[in-house]
């Protein structure tokens, strides 16, 4: 446990430095003023927390030091940790123990890292005794098939795949059929990145959405969406757009290690209800976790 509390302390150490590195200067035995709440908002929405976020914590915290009678900010520190961990969904990982297979859609936009996060839930899965089929759908781009096979290779887990240019509807469609006559538990599907400002390529996954349920009636039965934490409030955009086009289930937040934004993870879940699953803390499979609302926390103002 100690392990990976100092894991998450260090993938967050360019948003604690960054974006919350104020703090740690802030809190000490000075008194509370009004200049303490215009500070401590502001520094707030500077690590991308969000206004709408920031304005409810600043209220609840108001209200607790008025009826608690708390009058430093030291003091101050332990509550803001409360109030900030409460404004975090716990994750909820589905329990796909009753299907054979599961499909799941993972989709986000290009250079999310979205492959990479789908190997590492292959790798998970595979550890946890899981029978796994890839799909990559994605046939736009040959090195994102390319990609995936290889991460394949590497696992030891079947791709199905298509001819490039192909249509990704018809792949997901053979690998849902393949997942039901091989008796795999998971059917990931890769499907392809992109923008969430292209009309025409958020139909194109409506599509694919639609597919799916006709190859395993209630499939898809997770939508999980990549988003790179690197791109702070433009990661709250593409999440609602995505959201728009297809039932969303859960967030992965990738690229914490290397996110001075990590903020912005209170904003997606308070304003879209969309809780984080899964966080990227690292490059090695071992530093895909799942997400911890109280790590997370501490990881951030220490």
């Amino acid at each position: 446990m100690a392990d990976l509390l100092g894991k998450w302390k260090q993938s967050l150490e360019r948003t604690r430095k960054v974006a919350f590195g104020r703090l740690a200067n802030f809190f000490g035995a000075t008194e509370i003023t009004t200049d303490t709440w215009d500070e401590l908002e502001a520094m707030l929405i500077q690590a991308d927390i969000g206004i709408d976020t920031t304005s409810v914590i600043m209220t609840d915290l108001i209200n607790k030091v008025d009826r608690e009678g708390i009058t430093t900010t030291a003091e101050l520190k332990e509550h803001l940790a409360k109030e900030l961990q409460t404004n975090l969904l716990k994750p909820e990982i589905p329990d796909f123990s009753g299907l054979k297979p599961a499909v799941i859609l993972v989709v986000g936009v290009n250079g999310s890292g979205k492959t990479t996060t789908l190997a590492k839930l292959g790798n998970k899965f595979q550890k946890e005794g899981k029978k796994i089929l890839f799909a990559a759908a994605d046939t736009f781009r040959a090195a994102a098939v390319e990609q995936l096979e290889v991460w394949g290779e590497r696992l030891k887990i079947p791709v199905i795949a298509g001819q490039p240019n192909a249509d990704p509807g018809a792949v997901a469609y053979d690998a849902v059929q393949a997942g039901i006559s091989k008796q795999c538990d998971l059917v990931f599907i890769d499907t392809a990145g992109r923008l969430h400002t292209r009309f025409n390529l958020m139909e194109e996954l409506k599509k694919v959405n639609r597919v799916v349920g006709k190859a395993l009636p209630g499939a898809p039965h997770a939508t999980w969406l990549v988003l790179d934490a690197t791109t702070g409030q433009n990661a709250l955009l593409q999440a609602r757009a995505f959201k728009d086009a297809v039932n969303i289930n859960g967030i992965i937040l990738t690229k914490l290690d290397s996110s001075a934004k990590g903020g912005m993870a209170f904003a997606i879940q308070k304003e879209l209800n969309l809780p984080i699953i899964y966080a990227g803390l690292g490059e090695k499979p071992e530093d895909f976790q799942e997400f911890d609302p109280a790590a997370f926390v501490n990881g951030l103002i220490n």
